[in-house]
């Protein structure tokens, strides 16, 4: 009788780990298959990049979405934007903006994962999106097609269209684009249109100064002007202007005539 009870037991018991492994399959799979089929879609939403190769954009997402803002607010906004040939952009300017941006942008492909690693550490460690840790073609996707919204699924979304951004066109074209369309105040996109409102002259004339100043307000375009001398436009432009010596874009003279001009400029330039 006690032989009979341990058989039904031990019955039972493997009954239910049959039960609980066949349900894990069966999970597994429905998950696996719920995985495929997220991946499938999530890579045809993705936009299609190749037009890029010979068009430039009228109009990127960044800038409808300052369109948007201004209407909600009851107003108006006039978006400034001149294309400009790349070679036009002066080497020095392009240097600047690089070394500043991302150092690494001939080297990478599109993801630079040491940085990447540095900003998750961060961000883990203040428990919030503090720092952003994007390349120039990851800041291209998001102006391009997303929003400013600080969250893992659009980082996921500017990592891959990164990646199909650099398997698609040429560095320098990549480049081209950025530097066209980057936001460089409320309503001002590219270098060219800022040079303009700023310093009403082309890129092309441009000094080292200027530049430099320009490219002291790429983190912050809202809340800083590249003409006003405020305590971020003259730490960020002293910090720009050391990469640059560093480097070996400018030299020691260069270095010196730039942060004494810095010096001597009044709060504000007319």
């Amino acid at each position: 009788m006690c032989e009979e009870k341990n058989d039904q037991i031990k019955e039972k018991k493997k009954k239910l780990t049959f039960n609980r492994k066949k349900m894990i399959k069966w999970t597994a799979i429905i998950l696996s298959t719920m995985v495929v089929i997220f991946i499938v879609y999530f890579y045809f939403s993705l936009p299609d990049v190749s037009n890029l190769k010979n068009q430039n954009p009228k109009l990127t997402a960044l800038m409808q979405i300052r369109i948007d803002e201004a209407e909600l607010a009851g107003k108006k906004l006039r978006i400034r934007q001149k294309w400009v040939r790349f070679k036009k952009i002066p080497k020095l300017l392009r240097q600047t903006i690089r070394i500043t941006e991302d150092a690494s942008f001939y080297k990478h492909e599109g993801v630079d994962y040491e940085e990447l690693r540095e900003s998750i550490k961060k961000n883990w460690d203040k428990g919030k999106f503090a720092r952003g840790g994007s390349t120039i073609t990851q800041q291209l996707a998001k102006n391009l097609y997303l929003s400013t919204e600080k969250s893992l699924f659009r980082k996921i979304r500017e990592y891959f269209i990164a990646k199909r951004l650099e398997s698609t066109l040429s560095k320098n074209r990549i480049y081209h684009l950025y530097l066209n369309v980057i936001e460089l105040g409320r309503g001002v996109f590219g270098v060219e249109a800022a040079s303009w409102y700023y310093f009403n002259k082309s890129v092309s004339d441009l000094s080292l100064e200027e530049m430099v100043r320009l490219t002291s307000v790429i983190p912050k375009p809202l809340t800083r002007i590249p003409t006003v001398n405020s305590r971020w436009v003259k730490w960020k432009s002293k910090w720009i202007l050391g990469k640059l010596k560093k480097y070996k874009y400018i030299d020691a003279q260069q270095y010196e005539d730039t942060i004494g001009a810095f010096i001597l400029k009044k709060k504000k330039l007319e």
